[in-house]
């Protein structure tokens, strides 16, 4: 009983948010999501500590009374996530394309496309991903992404359908998802993978905002193993309602030494780029777990 209550209020809110005006729903998100923000410490100190790395540079530490700012804009920015994602099923694809103010580097994945042999993105938790996949889906582009399965399954199904509707394929985070994805850049389509975190921790030590942490090495092996264009992407709120997307030139996944070895170097080079993405607007990084072992 439980689980099915549970399913169906996320069902109930996402049909509440798809029904309400425009803005209307990011509005109430953003000031729900600040709210909550300043009455959970565990989350305030995990997203001022993640904040704290971006916004500190080499010589000087960032000022509390700006960090705090950025951590209130960091809350609201994730209302604004959910609230978005939540209106996109319910908007034309024609609504989404045209919404786009600019897509940097999109000429990289034309050139991709024309190679033939796959795309891999490697995407931060920035802005929303979702709205960059279904733009991707109205050029031709569809992406195939994976998400952790939910408990009850009837909530992943839901969530899977939802973001079907929208053009980006979902498979679960399992142990088939990597055939899956082999598959898919095998057959010259696009996989988008969220590696910030390392959700299965199973990933490789890199340098991250000058603190070792671990990254999943998933993009970079699928780069290696298909020889697919491995890029790193991210989709920007704003703006006002439009979006940009940027979207890194190809980054160097050729063989040159033993497959481990050759990980791990990727994995650094693709991590330094979603460095420079995440600088370009810290307050949309919507990752509120620890992700830094000090």
């Amino acid at each position: 009983m439980a689980s099915a209550a549970r399913v169906a209020a996320y069902k109930a809110l996402g049909a509440c948010m798809e029904a309400l005006p425009e803005r209307v729903d990011v509005a109430i998100a953003e000031t729900i999501a600040q709210t909550m923000g300043r009455r959970h410490p565990s989350a305030r100190a995990n997203l001022s500590d993640n904040l704290r790395h971006v916004l500190t540079t080499p010589d000087v530490a960032v000022a509390d009374a700006l960090l705090e700012e950025f951590i209130d804009r960091g809350f609201r920015g994730y209302g604004h996530y959910w609230a978005e994602g939540a209106k996109l099923p319910a908007l034309k694809k024609s609504t989404v394309t045209q919404r786009f103010a600019i897509a940097e580097g999109l000429e990289h994945l034309e050139a991709a496309k024309a190679r033939g042999q796959g795309i891999v993105i490697a995407l931060p938790h920035i802005g929303s991903w979702e709205w960059g996949g279904s733009f991707l889906d109205s050029i031709g582009l569809t992406m195939t992404a994976v998400a952790e399965e939910l408990d009850p399954p009837e909530l992943f199904t839901w969530f899977k359908e939802k973001r079907e509707s929208i053009g980006i394929r979902i498979e679960p985070l399992n142990e088939h998802a990597g055939t899956v994805l082999l598959s898919t850049l095998r057959s010259g389509g696009v996989v988008g993978l969220l590696c910030d975190r390392d959700l299965q921790e199973n990933g490789v030590e890199v340098d991250f905002f000058s603190e070792r942490v671990t990254m999943p090495a998933g993009p970079a092996t699928l780069a290696l193993r298909t020889g697919a264009t491995l890029v790193a992407a991210a989709c920007y709120a704003g703006p006002g309602r439009d979006h940009f997307a940027v979207v890194t030139p190809p980054i160097d996944a050729t063989r040159s030494a033993r497959l481990r070895e050759d990980v791990l170097r990727v994995t650094q080079n693709v991590t330094h780029e979603l460095e420079n993405l995440i600088r370009r607007a810290p307050e949309q990084w919507h990752v509120l777990q620890p992700r830094f072992a000090s």
